[in-house]
């Protein structure tokens, strides 16, 4: 089977329950959609949660705009990591504590290192995934390409700003002949964006009061925390 998981923002506590409760088996593989870190209590400590999990099951997992802002602010470059000047006032700081940034005499961005094991997990982050009849993104693919009938040349064209931050397209009618399954975006009561065959939103609130949320698919079965 397959599931997909939404934004974790640092809720360690609750991916666990979430991983606990899932009865996943050997040959189950896991995408979980981004945004593992900021606003929530302790991002290290989901990665290395998921870290340990990824020697249990295949996972993917996906870039979010919030580590895409995370990498730009230690100054990582690359065209994924952009953002970082909006990174605290996005709840960066409780990911930079929970990495014990504020605890060093000279905490400067630039000169602070991850452990080893999470700076690999940040850098190989996936921008997007297909498998089957769905496609997996953080937050869209761009208004522009929902006319498109070819998935892989939309994701070919569609610009990184929209796989991490594209609201416009929820849900929209398209024509792409597969379902996405994003995160990103709460629908306001923080249940699940039903918006199928075209969407699938995943993000649920788990660091605003609302569940951690997985999906198996293709039955679409629900696992909730």
């Amino acid at each position: 089977m397959l599931y997909a998981v939404g934004d974790i923002h640092g809720e360690w506590e609750m991916l666990d329950e979430l991983l606990g409760r899932i009865p996943h088996r050997p040959g189950d593989r896991f995408v979980f959609v981004g945004d593992y870190v900021d606003r929530g209590p302790d991002a290290r400590r989901v990665v290395d949660r998921l870290l340990a999990f990824s020697r249990e099951r295949e996972c993917v997992f996906l870039l979010g705009n919030h580590e895409s802002m995370f990498l730009d602010f230690l100054g990582w470059q690359g065209e994924a990591w952009f953002g970082g000047d909006a990174f605290l006032v996005n709840g960066g700081g409780r990911t930079l504590a929970s990495y014990g940034f504020f605890d060093r005499d000279d905490p400067d961005p630039k000169g602070f290192a991850l452990p080893p094991e999470h700076a690999a997990f940040y850098r190989n982050l996936r921008l997007h995934y297909r498998e089957g009849d769905y496609l997996f993104v953080h937050a869209g693919i761009g208004r522009q390409w929902l006319s498109e009938t070819d998935p892989d040349y939309a994701l070919r064209r569609a610009h990184v700003e929209d796989l991490l931050w594209d609201r416009l397209s929820l849900g929209l009618p398209h024509r792409l002949g597969v379902t996405i399954v994003h995160g990103h975006t709460p629908a306001p009561g923080f249940e699940v964006r039903w918006n199928e065959p075209f969407a699938i939103g995943i993000d649920t609130g788990a660091v605003y009061g609302g569940r951690l949320t997985a999906i198996r698919l293709p039955d679409e079965t629900l696992f909730q925390v």
